[in-house]
């Protein structure tokens, strides 16, 4: 079989938002198979075995048969090479821990080109899975070399982006809680800086750090001598402990104490610098070289003897509890101790650099103090041991048994108060104890620190144990569980989709929104209002404008205008709204790009604005338009039609089953729910308001009416604002 031309990649474009294919964001692709389009893969001789042997996951992908093994049966059966790379890139993803099961292609109206979208949390996560699973893919076609050695190369440049561009383990935990919950994030920067709700309703995260951790308990909690201090004076059992500036100093401080001392760097984390148990001056001193590069002051304080504990205390009560354990090897006569350390120690699979590995890998070049213990046993890191002798490598920094049901209530309050007492609402507290399922005073037990900004992954992946639920207890912290009907995190968000006075419905929404009370934004062509107030000229439809509207604290309800393009270039701007208004399906004349040339495609664009209604939300739908009425049939919440026509089958039918609409008769706004109707009241007949006001199509009117009636707002309000709208391009908030 003669060699087949790579598949072009025509165009990528990452879909931030809800769009046409699915709620969540997906890398979209433009492929033209060129030849490969007269070749399915039942015609591709070996191409099958050969991707299957690479990835015989591919096993598990259910594809469109919904079961099992389907998509291997599309592969015998035969399937085009779109539809294979879809499925490619998917499982390289699955393999480098990003897990994801939505795919589509779609062919399109030109021969041999196909549009290809998968869910993509990062896009250059995304990006960098879809050009290795495109090398792949092609050597595959081709039968050319690409063993399972260059598959782990591949997976391992797509974790590397992973672990460079998304969430570290903790940050996502609390955000995938959130999510669980239906509370739209934000990510605010490159890092872990995480917006948790929009507008006037976000809490923000960084890490396991959150807006009310305080600067000054932060700044508490870093010196450990002052934390001591106030625990000490409040009753919470301490080690003594003292500030040395020498070596010498050190020895002095340890007398002084009582031995066995531990020396610590003063405001140093993740156990480094650590000696623990020391006895001798010659020990104390050498320990004193080990902890100073760790921290601004060395400490010495009292030995306490026990297992080391990390409780984790979350809005004033310990959540989570996880026990440490020592590291020992086992001579054999023969290994060095770096080479028993490799064997017996950095082979466990739950070691790893990584910071999604419950345990750390052991490099003696880099851990001072395990040199220094390995000295204290009379070792080094090329001493041979004797079979059979056990040796101790490491004391502390192992924290990774679950331990959280053994926790003793007494325990529990200790570690609660040493929290409130630093001020810290998420704490991570180092406590020492015999045995944790009894009362800290009477084993001699203490807390040894406290630390904010905690490390999660040894709650979320326990070397031993089962895991707890630190990050929902973190966003329950944040988000109290609502009341009914009410949605933590949110603000009421309006999103207008269409090209027949989107603009106009979209402004009259934000002003009378604004009337009732709320800071409202605004994000349209005409630009990106805050309060009537133009905060950028420039249009406003699209992805970036509107999250600047979200991210903005003082925003207590935001209206968003929609074109198609909006949605077919970025997905819309927020993840579900309370208001969703469509008014039509023009515009396809000007959507060539997107191979939409009439009215179908379009139903499938505009539903999407329909698609995030929220389950109490409303969609306001033109009734007017037979197409635009099926779409009622995909909304999760309730829905109002309207139209100046009240003898409109659509309205009628709705009407007659209970619904609400909005509609005109005798030259007045008429509000109907069932058999009960209304004239809007506070305004006057439409032909005299049209003669007062700017040009306003009917339809727009009524759009606006009916998402207020929508929003909740009072109808005499409705009508008091609609009248008192004016048309100057200066005033705020108002139609240009």
């Amino acid at each position: 079989m003669s060699k087949k031309d790579d598949i072009k990649l025509l165009r990528i474009n990452y879909l931030r938002g809800p769009n046409i294919w699915t709620y969540r964001p997906v890398l979209e692709t433009w492929l033209d198979l060129g030849p490969l389009e007269d070749f399915p893969s039942n015609l591709l001789p070996g191409f099958s075995d050969r991707l299957v042997a690479l990835l015989p996951a591919l096993v598990e992908h259910h594809c469109g048969v919904g079961e099992r093994g389907g998509f291997i049966q599309r592969l015998v059966e035969g399937t085009w090479a779109g539809h294979v790379l879809e499925h490619v890139v998917i499982e390289l993803l699955n393999l480098a821990d990003m897990p994801t099961g939505f795919g589509q292609t779609r062919s399109t109206s030109q021969h041999g080109v196909y549009r290809m979208v998968f869910r993509a949390r990062d896009e250059q996560v995304a990006r960098c899975a879809l050009a290795e699973g495109h090398r792949l893919l092609m050597a595959a076609i081709n039968n050319e070399a690409y063993g399972d050695s260059d598959l782990q190369v591949a997976v391992g440049r797509v974790r590397a982006k992973v672990d460079q561009c998304y969430l570290g383990p903790s940050t996502a935990s609390i955000v995938g809680a959130a999510t669980d919950r239906r509370i739209p994030h934000i990510r605010l920067n490159e890092g872990n800086l995480v917006q948790l709700g929009y507008g006037a309703s976000q809490r923000r995260i960084w890490t396991a750090e959150t807006e009310f951790t305080s600067a000054i308990a932060e700044g508490i909690a870093g010196d450990k001598d002052l934390t001591k201090s106030l625990l000490a004076s409040c009753g919470v059992p301490v080690p003594e402990g003292e500030i040395v500036e020498t070596a010498e100093a050190a020895w002095e401080a340890a007398q002084e104490i009582g031995l066995s001392v531990v020396v610590k760097p003063s405001d140093g984390n993740h156990g480094r610098g650590v000696s623990m148990d020391l006895n001798t001056r010659e020990e104390i001193e050498a320990a004193f070289h080990v902890a100073e590069p760790q921290g601004s002051n060395v400490m010495v304080e009292r030995f306490v003897r026990g297992h080391e504990h990390r409780l984790l205390v979350v809005g004033g009560r310990v959540v989570a509890a996880a026990r440490g354990q020592t590291s020992t090897i086992r001579g054999d006569g023969r290994s060095t101790v770096v080479e028993l350390i490799d064997s017996q120690l950095n082979t466990d699979p739950r070691r790893g650099y990584e910071e999604d590995f419950p345990l750390s890998l052991i490099k003696l070049e880099e851990e001072e103090a395990i040199v220094l213990e390995l000295q204290r046993q009379g070792l080094g890191p090329d001493s041979v041991p004797a079979a059979g002798r056990e040796v101790l490598v490491q004391r502390n920094g192992n924290v990774s048994i679950d331990c959280t049901d053994e926790v003793h209530p007494e325990v529990d309050h200790i570690v609660s108060l040493a929290a409130r007492i630093v001020g810290l609402d998420i704490a991570g507290i180092d406590l020492v104890a015999q045995d944790i399922s009894k009362p800290l005073h009477a084993q001699g037990g203490a807390i040894v620190e406290v630390n904010a900004g905690p490390g999660l992954l040894m709650h979320l992946k326990p070397a031993v144990g089962a895991p707890r639920p630190v990050g929902r207890a973190i966003c329950d912290h944040l988000f109290p569980e609502a009341s009914e009907g009410a949605h933590s995190g949110r603000i009421p968000v309006v999103g207008v989709a269409g090209s027949a006075g989107t603009h106009q419905i979209a402004r009259l929404v934000a002003w009378l929104l604004q009337l009732s009370g709320k800071h409202t934004g605004l994000a349209c062509r005409d630009g990106l209002f805050l309060d009537g107030r133009c905060l950028d000229a420039s249009d406003g439809t699209h992805w970036e404008a509107g999250q600047r509207l979200l991210i903005n604290r003082t925003v207590q309800a935001a209206v968003f205008e929609n074109s198609a393009d909006t949605i077919l270039r970025t997905g819309l701007a927020y993840d579900r709204c309370q208001v969703g208004v469509v008014t039509d399906l023009d515009g396809a004349e000007t959507l060539a790009e997107f191979d939409i040339f009439d009215e179908e495609p379009m139903y499938k664009v505009m539903r999407s604005q329909v698609d995030v209604v929220l389950s109490d939300g409303v969609a306001v739908l033109n009734a007017a338009h037979p197409a635009i009425v099926k779409m009622a049939a995909l909304c999760d919440g309730e829905v109002i039609f309207y139209a100046a026509d009240p003898t409109l089958s659509a309205i009628t039918a709705h009407l007659g089953s209970g619904g609400r609409a909005v509609f005109v008769r005798q030259d007045q706004v008429v509000l109907a729910t069932g058999s009960s109707e209304a004239f809007l009241p506070g305004l006057d007949k439409l032909a005299i308001w049209q003669g007062r006001h700017a040009p306003t199509a009917e339809a727009s009117l009524l759009a606006a009416i009916a998402a207020a009636w929508a929003l909740g707002i009072p109808l005499n309000l409705i009508g008091a604002g609609i009248e008192a709208f004016e048309s100057s391009a200066t005033q705020p908030g108002k139609i240009r």
